[in-house]
């Protein structure tokens, strides 16, 4: 069943992909909108909350995900694709959910998002990644100018993303630990130049004074965050 799965979610990614040459992705007014609101709580974001993912289910949706994100979720250390495994599913929904409406600019994850077919799917998907293990081993930045970055983190992360790198589910905040340190890079400086237009405006303020220095080192901080949990997985062995 598994192969008959992995067999069909390449078809339907190769199906994906030849969206490129179809209409372009929606495109909805973000932060650079007058009166923009955060995470406002409409359209299928909603629905898809409102309801409780089937993780099992979830995992057969994953199978097109797996292409990019990989079986594990752990993403690729280059920066091309993040981190998903143990993303708190509100984050997921909300993330998918932007990117089918036109909200988050994202060619790339677009036709492959808009092969969820309904919001109870979202929830299925979003439920399945969140169980997943976070891993230990992603991809770390230099280490260089680690005592800034702590001090910046201190100071203007932690009460969101808490000590750890948790986040907090309730509040939208994602899961930072484990994910790879070029991903961050790349969306933490869109974020202070307001290209990620499903930004929050809190987090702007915050880093928009940054120069290219403090966020390198910030973000590499952030890359060696690990939650201390049971479920992470485990570092992988060196050879």
């Amino acid at each position: 069943m598994k192969t008959t799965n992995r067999i069909v979610a390449a078809a339907v990614a190769a199906f994906a992909l030849s969206a490129f040459a179809g209409p372009p992705p929606p495109k909805k007014e973000g932060i650079e909108a007058k009166g923009y609101k955060w995470n406002a709580q409409e359209g299928e974001k909603i629905e898809a909350l409102k309801l409780k993912g089937d993780a099992k289910r979830g995992e057969e949706a994953y199978e097109v995900c797996s292409a990019c994100h990989l079986p594990s979720g752990a993403g690729r250390a280059d920066g091309t694709f993040p981190q998903l495994a143990g993303q708190h599913s509100t984050v997921l929904i909300k993330q998918i959910a932007d990117i089918r409406g036109g909200l988050r600019d994202n060619p790339i994850m677009y036709p492959f998002a808009t092969t969820l077919t309904d919001p109870q799917e979202l929830a299925d998907v979003a439920a399945y990644i969140e169980t997943m293990k976070i891993p230990r081993d992603n991809g770390r930045g230099p280490g260089t100018d680690l005592e800034t970055g702590k001090k910046l983190y201190l100071r203007d992360c932690q009460t969101c993303h808490m000590a750890n790198g948790e986040g907090e589910r309730d509040k939208f905040y994602p899961v930072l630990a484990g994910q790879h340190y070029k991903y961050m890079l790349r969306q933490a400086t869109e974020i202070r130049d307001g290209k990620r237009r499903n930004a929050n405006p809190d987090m702007v303020k915050v880093i928009k004074t940054y120069s290219d220095k403090e966020i390198d080192a910030i973000v590499d901080y952030m890359s060696r965050l690990e939650m201390p949990t049971h479920d992470a997985a485990p570092k992988a062995k060196k050879k």
